[in-house]
């Protein structure tokens, strides 16, 4: 159903109810996404990102509802990936004379993805292009999270279009903040920038201060994917702003796999010594939990201890894309430990302690391990454990 977002434009996205994988099969997403596609109608006829290839015909028939398709005369691709720009081939049949505007880096991986000859517009920083009553601003957002990645500012009708800034996987009835249940709403948001964006927090810090010098009036932001922020609107700025400083609560997580609940027993006796000193922790096995909610764990807390039974010399193979993840998406201030059971060789506590340092998290405590199952005193060594590094999570962090 194509939405007014204000006199003259228009949402024509496609809500994608089902989807749960993202990226591949890289990111999960339980409440499904939108693919957010923004029509602009002045004296020229603008499009502001695609959706999805697979919904190309939905987001051709969205558009006939307010002009024909081949009377659009500029195509604004904020960025390349497939989930904005899969359906620009399909649109560009409809209108082959339309500019395709694209950064400078997307000068470059637009004709990477699509391989034709369109008649591109680069602009940069500052660009702006006059449509009628209204003017497209570009601002440059490299990193955020592509290189060629930018925003689009609608003056006149002061909508800011960022693309994958500002957004989440949230597929709903409704396109505005103002409409949907705002715990559901700040949870995708979260998890968006925890597993997407962190890693950029410091471009992030940047391209918000550049943005907000501009002293452009915004009465929305429009994202590329979930609903449109309508009220109070910078509220995710402010957001982004805080979460790229990544100072995290006074909280801990503790991650394990085990073969035989040996470990198991560890990570609940560790917990039960975090409990002691009143800090707030998870305990979750890595087996059957999402890695992207635990992603959003990780992020949160101050401290993350991760366990393992050793197998093959190593840890259990379940621990190594949390690892990978906790490393690549560069978490900062975060402290840590190991603890694992074993049978025979025990390299795993040892193995996890150096991923844990290797990732930039500082190792408070050395390792701790047991052979077979552990016995009652073991177990009151774990709790020991816990409370030791408990009281450490209380102390202020310096960041």
């Amino acid at each position: 159903m194509v939405v007014q977002l204000k006199e003259g434009v228009y949402w024509v996205g496609v809500t994608d109810w089902e989807l749960r994988l993202f990226h591949g099969h890289e990111l999960s997403t339980h409440r499904g996404s939108t693919y957010n596609s923004y029509l602009i109608m002045d004296k020229k006829i603008v499009l502001v990102d695609t959706v999805w290839g697979p919904f190309a015909d939905d987001l051709i028939a969205n558009i006939r509802e307010v002009v024909d398709p081949a009377k659009i005369d500029i195509v604004v691709t904020n960025h390349s990936e497939p989930d904005h720009a899969g359906s620009l081939p399909a649109i560009m049949r409809h209108c082959p004379n339309a500019e395709v505007v694209v950064s400078k880096m997307g000068a470059s991986s637009v004709p990477g993805h699509f391989h034709e000859n369109w008649k591109f517009r680069t602009v940069k920083t500052g660009d702006r292009i006059n449509i009628g009553s209204s003017e497209l601003v570009f601002v440059e957002a490299p990193m955020l999270h592509w290189p060629d990645s930018m925003f689009t500012y609608v003056t006149g009708r002061n909508i800011l279009i960022p693309n994958d800034a500002f957004g989440q996987h949230y597929a709903t009835g409704f396109r505005f903040n103002d409409e949907v249940d705002e715990t559901e709403l700040w949870e995708e948001c979260l998890k968006y920038y925890a597993n997407i964006l962190t890693p950029f927090s410091d471009r992030v810090a940047k391209k918000i201060d550049e943005v907000l010098a501009l002293g452009l009036p915004v009465d929305m932001i429009a994202p590329s994917h979930g609903v449109i922020w309508r009220k109070n609107p910078l509220q995710i700025v402010h957001k982004y702003r805080e979460w790229a400083k990544q100072i995290p609560e006074t909280r801990a997580v503790v991650l394990f796999d085990t073969m035989w609940d040996a470990t198991r027993r560890m990570a609940e006796a560790i917990g039960d010594g975090l409990a002691e000193t009143g800090v707030p922790h998870k305990v979750v096995n890595l087996a059957v939990t999402d890695r992207n909610d635990v992603l959003v764990d990780v992020f949160r807390s101050r401290t993350v201890l991760v366990g393992s039974s050793t197998i093959n010399n190593g840890p259990l193979p379940t621990i190594m894309p949390v690892m990978t993840d906790i490393k690549g998406l560069k978490f900062k201030n975060k402290i840590g430990a190991a603890f694992g059971s074993y049978g025979w060789s025990g390299e795993a506590p040892r193995q996890v302690e150096e991923m844990l340092r290797g990732a930039g998290v500082e190792i408070v405590k050395d390792a701790i391990k047991f052979k077979w199952q552990p016995k009652p005193e073991e177990l009151d060594a774990c709790r020991a454990f816990g409370r030791e590094i408990g009281e450490i999570t209380k102390k202020p962090c310096a960041v």
